[in-house]
């Protein structure tokens, strides 16, 4: 098959690029150019901002064409520009109107479409996600709607996915502070699964919207697993979300917080998906463990700030005003 990647030079991206070429595809990627393509893999660099950024490929057609975008601008213009005999769009969860309900299906009410062409401001970017989907459900042709939740592993540069194993192996004192809210219910996909079943949508024209995501798994045990795999015995120090954020800490995502977790009722079922169509067609999922393990080695690779959890200096000053309060 030829397959076009519109991005395919970071995280998700590049590992659907990496895998496709692994099964012997055609792979090109169509990038800004700030990072290289894959080895071995051609890269068309490009604006998708440019109204005509997409000639450089509109010239061939392709038997499948893979979209990241969160821009609805740059989805309409993609379905306008390019011949493609089928197009898999990674959309999100964040689709979904509400969070209340663990492991909502593809048939839960969605956001209102954004109306503009430019996201500029990361509060819509559900809405944002509407809007591409709908362009490209009008798109000749079938088209494979994902609905990923988080996506973590190596190469998360978030931060994510690999924190708590991150923390549990590099405790700053005699404990880990984690949010007092054990049952928590918590969900991932490894980039690397999540790669291997867009390829297989591609390859079968995979027609429809799917979740995408892993098991729901209570927070404890995702702290359990993270300390397993950090080899480590240094035990959680389970704090009340009124205590975390009367200290400035928030849930999530952010500087200053504590990921996978949010201390708001509304929001409990945000990260867990209903994937059991994507599963009826070929999702398989690895086991936790084994996402936290690869995403604490990325981590150890890197290093420097992170966009999501408590750097040390956050922790130590929360197990110090704990202490203090006794």
């Amino acid at each position: 098959m030829r397959i076009l990647i519109l991005g395919g030079t970071a995280f998700l991206g590049r590992q659907v690029a990496v895998e496709a070429a692994a099964r012997g595809h055609d792979v090109t990627c169509l990038a800004r150019g700030t990072r290289p393509a894959p080895e071995g893999i051609d890269l068309v660099v490009a604006d998708r901002d440019d109204d005509r950024g997409l000639e450089p490929v509109a010239a061939g057609s392709w038997d499948a064409v893979v979209d990241v975008t969160s821009q609805p601008g740059q989805a309409r213009r993609a379905v306008r520009d390019l011949d493609g005999a089928h197009w898999v769009f990674v959309s999100s969860g964040n689709v979904y109107a509400d969070f209340v309900d663990l492991e909502q299906d593809e048939r839960s009410t969605v956001r209102t479409a954004f109306a503009g062409d430019a996201l500029d401001d990361m509060e819509a970017y559900g809405e944002a996600k509407v809007a591409c989907e709908a362009a490209f459900r009008a798109a000749a042709g079938s088209a494979t709607i994902v609905r990923p939740g988080l996506i973590g592993g190596p190469g998360d540069e978030t931060g994510r996915s690999g924190y708590w194993p991150l923390r549990f192996a590099h405790p700053t004192g005699d404990d880990v502070i984690a949010p007092d809210d054990p049952d928590f219910p918590c969900a991932m996909i490894d980039v690397r699964d999540l790669a291997a079943w867009i390829v297989l949508a591609a390859e079968q024209h995979l027609d429809g919207v799917f979740n995408a995501t892993g098991p729901t798994t209570a927070l404890r045990d995702v702290l359990a697993a993270s300390a397993e795999v950090a080899g480590s015995s240094t035990p959680a120090r389970l704090v009340s979300g009124a205590q975390l954020a009367a200290l400035g800490i928030g849930s999530w995502m952010g500087p200053a917080s504590l990921p996978l977790w949010i201390d708001d009722p509304g929001w409990r079922g945000f990260a867990t998906l209903d994937t059991t169509r994507a599963r009826a067609n070929g999702l398989t999922t690895r086991p936790l463990r084994e996402t936290l393990r690869d995403a604490l080695a990325f981590e150890e690779s890197r290093g420097g700030p992170r966009r999501a959890g408590l750097d040390d200096a956050d922790e130590r000053r929360v197990r110090a005003a704990l202490e203090l309060r006794g």
